[in-house]
């Protein structure tokens, strides 16, 4: 797709959510006029609804992709372990270009989800802070595909062992992104747990909790320097994702049954 249509899609996009909004919300008031089946009115709330439904598979999609595309590559690329090496090495030696990738469509899909989610969610209990958090998400992990780390420990193959002697400044600010995105989804996790809650799905509230959590630990456990902790965050980081793409995928399948 050339930038003429991707701008002309997106322009074309937020005229029909500004149409929606002039259609909808006088209907609402009273003694307005409802709009016929067919009419303009109708049609905006449907196009709306199909670029919801589709907002929402973006997030859906977003945790998949990202662990299929790094765990491929954990698995095959010469001299990376994942009990020392973190999934955002991957973005260097000769092969860097795949996970760099990876962080931006990544970051492309989890935007979007966080649209959709934010459109399906308004009005209710964490339906603002949920979003906005996983907006920030989505923004650091694009950082993280834009500043990467520095090769180490044995990884790209035929690198020294042991970490390097210094930190360059790009590896600096993806540690900052890295860390940026990881608050937001945890927060974001605990945010969902509160949705879920005051929507009286105990099941689901604890789920989003323990997905932050796992996460949390993850992180926590990489970050003090534990064994294996470059798998302990692989782990929270895919478990906390999936948990959003779930959520994305019940709101999904709650949008198609109005």
């Amino acid at each position: 797709m050339t930038a003429t249509q991707d701008t002309t899609q997106l322009t074309t996009e937020l005229a029909t959510e500004l149409a929606t909004e002039l259609t909808v919300r006088p209907a609402a008031r009273p003694g307005a006029r409802r709009p016929a089946p067919g009419s303009t009115g109708s049609t905006s709330a449907t196009v709306s609804t199909g670029s919801t439904r589709a907002l929402l598979t973006c997030a859906v999609l977003s945790t998949p992709v990202f662990g299929i595309v790094s765990l491929t590559q954990a698995f095959t690329r010469e001299g990376f372990d994942l009990l020392r090496h973190p999934l955002s090495m991957l973005s260097t030696g000769d092969l860097g270009w795949l996970q760099i990738g990876n962080f931006w469509i990544t970051a492309v899909l989890t935007v979007a989800g966080a649209i959709g989610l934010r459109r399906v969610m308004r009005g209710t209990p964490g339906g603002t802070w949920a979003p906005r958090l996983l907006l920030v998400e989505g923004a650091g992990l694009a950082a993280a595909g834009v500043f990467t780390m520095d090769p180490g420990d044995g990884f790209p193959a035929g690198t020294p062992l042991g970490a390097p002697a210094g930190m360059s400044w790009h590896a600096m600010l993806h540690m900052a992104s890295g860390s940026v995105a990881f608050t937001a989804l945890i927060a974001a996790c605990f945010v969902l747990g509160r949705h879920f809650a005051r929507a009286g799905r105990a099941w689901h509230a604890v789920a989003s909790r323990l997905g932050g959590l796992a996460l949390l630990l993850g992180n926590g456990w990489a970050m003090s320097g534990g064994r294996a902790g470059s798998l302990t965050l692989c782990v929270g980081v895919l478990v906390a994702m999936a948990w959003v793409s779930v959520v994305a995928a019940a709101k999904r399948a709650d949008l198609g049954r109005r």
